[in-house]
């Protein structure tokens, strides 16, 4: 498995929201993660609406991406949850995404 690390910032004033709507995730969008090998998939933010996620995949974090923005559903829940991040330039989030070197894992 691969792990991948990203960041992306919510508008402070959004936050509560942005939190609300990730207790009850769209089922098909849970479905849809699932097939396009998104596991163990978190969500972290700091207070400032900083938001750290990660999740495992078996390919690449590409490959996962692709097999992503391929899927209907996805396309609904980027525009559903886009005004609530900023600095998108016009991009869904999970395009948006600044992942991170992975520098040290404990085995």
């Amino acid at each position: 498995m691969k792990r991948v690390g990203f960041i992306l910032k919510v508008k402070e004033e959004m936050m509560e929201d942005y939190i609300k709507h990730h207790a009850n995730v769209w089922p098909e969008m849970l479905e849809a993660l699932a097939r396009s090998g998104w596991h163990n998939y978190s969500l972290f933010m700091k207070e400032d609406g900083m938001l750290f996620g990660y999740y495992e995949t078996p390919v690449s974090h590409q490959a996962a991406l692709d097999d992503m923005v391929a899927e209907e559903i996805n396309a609904k829940w980027q525009e559903f949850m886009a005004p609530y991040f900023e600095g998108l330039d016009g991009l869904p989030a999970d395009e948006s995404m600044i992942v991170l070197k992975e520098v040290f894992h404990l085995d």
